[in-house]
């Protein structure tokens, strides 16, 4: 049985649907009996074409940058406050459109507190100083750094504090536009192994570069990460914001499956080990889209209410997004070709968060949708 340490997976990770006013606005979170203070937001307008907007409390409020644009950061009136239970929101048109329904998707790090770390020598590398903000219960940091050759020359190597090696990174350069970039131990990318990164605006396919991560056991590890020189994640003089992921069982899965392409809606089962509340896939083909399904917008199967991460078109509930969230994993339900099982041999890459655990840490097993 899947036992785990986190019971209410809501003490970490909540999604929240709300209506815009176009004005301003509290909205609050229904999760870990009325405490969730988010430290990492991700909105979507659901209802119409929009943008999606990313905001962190470790630059905090009123600051922030889009995962479908490379564009640089920008000061605007979305996210005003990070609140005990939810967030505050000013009249931005992106995260408040007057009469649109939205989603927010929320990561709860160490409640906006953060700590500075200085530069100094780990595992035999010179640290770059960043800003570093910590949840080692869930697996989650929030680094901001200021990438400069003052300290390891072309490379930046960071202490991530998460005290075991992260699964995914997601790097955005804050002062310039450049891609995201995105980080996957399933996609031939882990530190050790070689240099595969992801871009999160776009549909390409895994790519390959020495300037991204790298790829020795003593520079990225349990305890530092390694960066090379790229714009979206190292550039000297650059300012970033780099999410930091460390899979927990019961609470969150950072894996690949492999497509069977069914067109009967017989696809493949992903084993989480948990009643999932967020899925975020990319295949590995050029071309193919970021899919986002989630628990908050499909509280019942079939899950289909799909979002792009890469893209600002509204919800769709076309059979591209199809899938069963069960009691400990997703089951693909796509038809014909839909995106999460297009073709035979593909390979996904996923994220994954739980409603429930499968087992909790005192034996008791959850229930099916």
């Amino acid at each position: 049985m899947a036992y785990t340490n986190i019971d209410d997976p809501s003490a970490h990770f909540t999604a929240t649907l709300y209506t815009g006013n176009g004005s301003t606005q509290d909205i609050t979170n229904n999760a870990n009996a009325g405490n969730f203070k988010p430290d990492y937001i991700w909105t979507k307008a659901r209802g119409a074409t929009g943008g999606h907007t990313n905001q962190n409390s470790n630059v905090g409020a009123g600051k922030q940058v889009y995962p479908h644009l490379a564009y640089q950061e920008e000061t605007v009136s979305g996210v005003s406050a990070f609140l005990t239970n939810g967030f505050s929101l000013g009249s931005n048109g992106t995260s408040n459109a007057d009469g649109i329904t939205h989603i927010a998707w929320q990561w709860k790090c160490n409640g906006g507190t953060t700590t500075s770390k200085s530069s100094a020598t780990v595992s035999g590398n010179v640290t770059t100083p960043c800003v570093q903000q910590v949840n080692t219960d869930a697996g989650f940091s929030i680094l901001t750094y200021t990438a400069s050759t003052s300290y390891a020359g072309t490379e930046t190597h960071l202490e991530h504090g998460l005290g075991v090696g992260p699964k995914v990174l997601i790097v955005k350069r804050r002062d310039s536009s450049a891609d995201w970039a995105v980080y996957h131990a399933e996609n031939g990318a882990s530190p050790s192994a070689g240099y595969g990164y992801l871009v999160l605006n776009s549909t390409a396919a895994t790519a390959t570069s020495s300037t991204y991560w790298l790829n020795t056991p003593a520079e990225s590890n349990a305890t530092l990460l390694a960066f090379g020189n790229n714009a979206s994640v190292g550039a000297d003089g650059g300012e970033y914001v780099c999410y930091a992921f460390a899979e927990k069982q019961g609470y969150s899965k950072f894996g690949k499956y492999i497509a069977n392409g069914n067109a009967g809606g017989d696809g493949p089962f992903v084993y989480t080990g948990f009643k999932p509340a967020f899925f975020m896939v990319k295949n590995n083909r050029a071309g193919q889209n970021w899919l986002m399904v989630d628990a908050k917008r499909d509280p019942n199967n079939l899950v289909n209410h799909g979002l792009l991460a890469n893209s600002t078109a509204a919800e769709s509930t076309a059979v591209d997004f199809n899938v069963d969230f069960l009691s400990n994993g997703i089951k693909i339900r796509t038809v014909g070709t839909g995106w999460f099982n297009m073709y035979a041999g593909d390979e996904y890459y996923y994220m994954a968060f739980a409603e429930n655990p499968f087992v909790t840490s005192t034996g008791i097993p959850t229930t099916a949708r």
